[in-house]
């Protein structure tokens, strides 16, 4: 999201052809679109970071789970 956000404001200003994005080239533009794409579709899978975010929401919510069951075994007595 990091690389996403500011390649779209740059995208804009380049095509609004606005203060200094209108001088610079377009490679700029598909470089930064093409390190976006490098890092979201290879190198974020090899370093286990997309999984790595499900797992501690996964995790989140089992937690949770245990703690309601735990409450309500407690509330029984």
């Amino acid at each position: 999201m990091f690389i996403i956000v500011p390649l779209f404001i740059a995208l804009v200003l380049k095509v609004a052809d606005i203060w200094i994005f209108a001088s610079i080239s377009w490679w700029w533009i598909v470089g930064a679109a093409c390190a976006a794409f490098v890092w979201f579709e290879i190198l974020e899978r090899m370093l286990g970071l997309d999984k790595r975010k499900d797992h501690a929401h996964f995790e989140k919510i089992q937690k949770a789970r245990v703690k309601r069951a735990f409450e309500k075994k407690n509330n029984r007595r």
